[in-house]
């Protein structure tokens, strides 16, 4: 059993990463159905929690059925990260992530996300600041340094740690790489055999399959692994990686019907969520993933990324699963 704070997981837990636009109520339910064991909010960022920026706040919505589910803030003010923590509390989530690993330019020009890791005590003061703002476990998600000649994440990890950060799950990449290249999960096992490590150890980067997954587990010895852009349109894939863990087997692939009963569930609760029109809209970026590999689909995709009327997506579900139901998944 893995423990964050009195948060208890099972023996290597599966984490949904917090993905900007993708990791929203809708999209970690669909991921919890299908065996996701620990999922965080979208990112937020402080400043605009303070603003009681419309966005921010909504990004806070949560639901029992969720849990356990943690909120991702981040932000370079320590005032700012305390308070918005402080704000972060009132909806009851089971913990607070920092964000410290965000490559994109806009959040690192703020000197947030991975923008602090030039400066570790920034970062341990904005950490600390969270900490002691909130009866909730902190944990913190970041990358190994901000490129290949500054890693710093052995340092990062024990003073985070002493200044009460309760687990902390590391992206395999520098800022550098942004998400190119291969992730180096000897830097993560590293900081897992520390003697001075006693927190939980997650890490991520790269894990697209269950095979994967298992040689990952086997080889790097943490406490379990966090699965983000392999989620996208394939919530899937944490029953398999347990499935294989368990058995050596791999589950089959998930049907055309699958693949439609999930995306009509998203399409729906993205509705509900976000109101007919923008649950529409945001859904349209899901589809491909959904319907990856099948072939002859254009015409079904451009269906459901032109229209705009919720009745007449659900009959293009059913159009897809009679022009498809003997066809079978690889």
């Amino acid at each position: 059993m893995v423990k964050i704070g009195n948060i208890e997981l099972p023996d290597y837990p599966l984490l949904l990463a917090p993905m900007e636009d993708v990791s929203d109520p809708p999209f970690r339910r669909l991921c919890k159905l299908h065996g996701a064991d620990l999922m965080y909010s979208e990112f937020i960022s402080s400043e605009g929690l303070i603003r009681d920026a419309m966005k921010s706040r909504k990004k806070l919505d949560i639901f029992d059925y969720e849990r356990p589910v943690g909120i991702q803030i981040f932000g370079g003010d320590e005032e700012a990260m305390a308070l918005s923590a402080k704000i972060v509390e009132t909806v009851e989530p089971d913990l607070v992530d920092i964000n410290f690993g965000c490559p994109v330019k806009k959040v690192v020009c703020k000197g947030a996300g991975a923008g602090v890791l030039k400066d570790i005590d920034l970062m341990v003061r904005l950490t600390k600041a969270v900490v002691k703002s909130t009866h909730l476990p902190v944990t913190v998600k970041t990358r190994l340094g901000w490129d290949d000649d500054s890693i710093n994440i052995d340092e990062v990890a024990e003073r985070l740690q002493d200044v009460g950060v309760q687990a902390l799950t590391i992206h395999a990449r520098t800022r550098a790489q942004m998400y190119k290249g291969h992730s180096d999960w000897t830097h993560i096992e590293r900081v897992k055999n520390n003697p001075r490590i006693t927190m939980p150890i997650f890490g991520n980067g790269d894990i697209d399959s269950p095979q994967k997954a298992l040689e990952y587990k086997n080889r790097f010895g943490l406490d379990g692994i966090m699965i983000g852009r392999a989620a996208i349109g394939y919530p899937w894939i944490f029953n398999e990686i347990k499935h294989y863990f368990e058995t050596g087997e791999l589950l089959a692939a998930p049907t055309i019907k699958d693949r439609v009963e999930a995306a009509r569930n998203h399409l729906t609760w993205s509705m509900e969520w976000k109101g007919e029109r923008v649950g529409i809209v945001e859904m349209r970026r899901h589809y491909t993933n959904y319907f990856k590999g099948i072939h002859g689909f254009k015409e079904y995709r451009q269906k459901l990324v032109t229209q705009d009327d919720g009745a007449i997506l659900f009959k293009v579900f059913e159009e897809i699963e009679e022009a498809y139901a003997d066809y079978q998944m690889t």
